[in-house]
């Protein structure tokens, strides 16, 4: 009886085992996916400010050009 009782816990820890074998694979797999998330996540911030900067410079070239030309919007109703 006893031995058997060996025999079934050995079984189990074995499969447990097994099951933890698994479940680091899967977390590699997930850390892979989440360093992959973050470098595009920070490649998107990137292309974001960049176009901010942009649109401000395309601003301040229109008032200029508003300047020189002496345009002027007419008043909101």
């Amino acid at each position: 009886m006893t031995e058997e009782v060996e025999n079934l816990v050995l079984e189990h820890l074995r499969a447990i085992r097994s099951d933890i074998a698994g479940l680091k694979d899967d977390m590699r797999g997930v850390r892979s996916e989440q360093t992959a998330v973050r470098l595009e996540l920070r490649a998107q911030s990137t292309r974001i400010e960049q176009m901010i900067e942009d649109i401000a410079g395309l601003k301040v070239r229109l008032d200029r050009i508003d300047r020189r030309l002496d345009l002027a919007d007419a008043p909101a109703l």
